[in-house]
């Protein structure tokens, strides 16, 4: 096993710090009372939809909405590519 270089480690720390800024911008767009709701329904739920009630569900697709999450997705796409081996 080849061992990792400092400079690959500092990399992979910045493409997460990257990663963060971008997540960090559209969770900004939630108000504070709308992030802890979120944050309760999501603990609530256990990543399991059929653990809340139609009226939740409907609030976590409203504030997902909010977050505009193809965006954040087409924003991470070029962030992810850095972590990604080049061809050779």
């Amino acid at each position: 096993m080849v061992p990792r270089s400092p400079a690959l480690r500092a990399v992979k720390w910045a493409v997460l710090f990257d990663a963060l800024v971008v997540a960090r911008e559209h969770w900004d767009k939630l108000t504070p009372g709308e992030r802890a709701h979120l944050a309760a329904l999501l603990r609530k739920s256990r990543a399991r939809p059929g653990n809340l009630t139609a009226a939740e569900r409907r609030d976590v697709r409203r504030l997902a909405a909010k977050l505009d999450l193809p965006t954040l997705g087409r924003n991470l796409a070029p962030v992810a590519r850095r972590l990604r081996p080049r061809p050779r």
